[in-house]
């Protein structure tokens, strides 16, 4: 691992500021800011520096990943919802073309058929579903180690 700092966006989508009052079995028991609190610690750990973004306007998303150039070197995204349909923001991340990472809390790939969906999966290195707070410690790994092979 080399020494390089680099910048991670967190950002969440629809609904995520409701974490901690969610059906549990799906999403766990953390709000949101004791998620990023985790997710923070973790990405320390890793030598990675994490700016959080959540909203539950699309248009904001869309503004906020429209902003990222020079602001970050790679991209942690859970749209929520609009995984599923908003072809908007597949287009403003296509645009930002940082690498990224899609996570979920819950495994959507076996909830309701409409949440199988994902308009940012290609767009997308690597997709973690179902792994609750955990997989967004997986997520960082993956992303450090992918900022690390593009620098190599």
């Amino acid at each position: 691992m080399s020494g390089a700092r680099y910048r991670i966006e967190v950002m969440h989508g629809a609904n995520l500021d409701q974490l901690g009052r969610r059906d549990p079995h799906l999403y766990g028991t953390l709000t949101l800011g004791e998620l990023e609190r985790q997710i923070e610690q973790d990405a320390s750990g890793l030598g990675l520096d994490t700016r959080f973004f959540q909203t539950n306007h699309e248009g904001a998303f869309i503004e906020r990943l429209h902003g990222l150039d020079g602001q970050a070197e790679a991209i942690l995204l859970n749209p929520g919802a609009w995984t599923h349909y908003s072809w908007a923001i597949r287009d403003a991340l296509e645009i930002a073309a940082l690498p990224s990472v899609e996570i979920h809390l819950s495994d959507v790939e076996h909830r309701e058929q409409w949440r199988r969906a994902s308009v940012i999966r290609d767009l997308c290195f690597a997709t973690i579903s179902g792994r609750g707070p955990s997989g967004y410690r997986d997520a960082l790994g993956l992303l450090r180690a992918e900022l690390e092979r593009g620098a190599a």
